[in-house]
């Protein structure tokens, strides 16, 4: 790919596309001084090696990259050289408008196709990863390729196939990152990482599709992993976690059990204390009355 960058507001060709903020490719024969300083992301930005040796800053330490991969920054994260310097080699990139929505879900707005649980899974994964470096997966240059080329030929249907790559290069990054971290080999580390995102969102209704993508695995090897290290499956699992931050809440008194309720996920009250009462032997009142001597 020849050298060139699209700006929104000066390049023609993203006037229909006002999520996209930057495209381009970035050919350096000679190393630049203070070229490439750190800044603080707005928006998501994909980088493609396509040749040479970078060493960048991301969000919170120092990282190589190679031709073939892709560093991936999400917004509010810091992103650049520590020295500005721009290194010899060259990249193709991609910037989106992209925020997120209570620091937990990456907002893409309409013109993305991918459903409202597809983002917020592709979301949690993204969000629990760092660095988003994804190495040697050459597909990704070729989707932004592929954007360039759409965006310059504007044949029929080009509106559409710009949009929907963007999408596919978000789902390929997150696929190719759970394989990356291959959790089939070191499953503890993968469950408690796991066990913890629950924990930080218990309110969240998990589905049991949500929790294996951020495990890395399809729902069949999930359920057998989970059922065999826990004993429990998925979701059993995941009401004992409820019940357990519940127990936490109810030595609260100031904390209605109404609102522990619904802040550990419970459609409603009387489902919180029909599960608690079949999980611990007690409702949640008389729990909180027999331990009040915690206070």
């Amino acid at each position: 790919m020849n050298q060139f960058v699209l700006i929104q507001g000066s390049s023609e060709e993203l006037n229909l596309f006002p999520h996209i903020i930057e495209l381009g490719v970035i050919k350096n024969s000679s190393i630049q001084l203070n070229a490439f300083p750190k800044v603080l992301m707005q928006g998501v930005k994909f980088f493609y090696v396509l040749d040479g040796k970078f060493h960048w800053y991301i969000h919170d330490g120092e990282y190589i990259l190679f031709p073939g991969d892709v560093a991936m920054i999400l917004p509010g994260q810091e992103f650049g050289s520590s020295t500005a310097v721009l290194e010899v080699g060259s990249f193709s990139f991609l910037h989106i408008n992209a925020d997120l929505k209570d620091a937990d879900e990456i907002v893409l707005d309409k013109w993305s196709s991918l459903s409202g649980n597809e983002i917020t899974a592709i979301s949690k994964i993204l969000l629990l990863s760092n660095p988003l470096i994804i190495t040697k997966i050459n597909e990704a240059g070729r989707i932004i390729k592929c954007i360039h080329q759409e965006l310059s030929n504007q044949e029929v249907g080009y509106f559409a196939r710009v949009n929907n790559h963007i999408d596919e290069l978000f789902i390929l990054l997150t696929r190719q990152l759970t394989r990356q971290n291959n959790p089939g080999r070191d499953f503890h580390k993968t469950f408690m990482k796991l066990d913890d995102a629950l924990r930080k969102d218990i309110a969240h209704q998990w589905t049991v599709d949500e929790m294996a993508a951020l495990a890395g695995l399809g729902n069949t090897l999930f359920n057998e992993k989970v059922k065999s290290y826990t004993g429990f499956t998925p979701l059993n699992y995941l009401i004992n976690i409820r019940i357990s931050e519940a127990i936490k809440l109810l030595k609260k008194p100031q904390v209605s059990i109404t609102d522990i309720a619904f802040d550990t996920g419970f459609y409603s009250s009387q489902h919180f204390s029909t599960t608690f009462k079949k999980l611990t032997g007690f409702t949640p009142g008389e729990f909180r009355k027999n331990n009040s001597y915690n206070e």
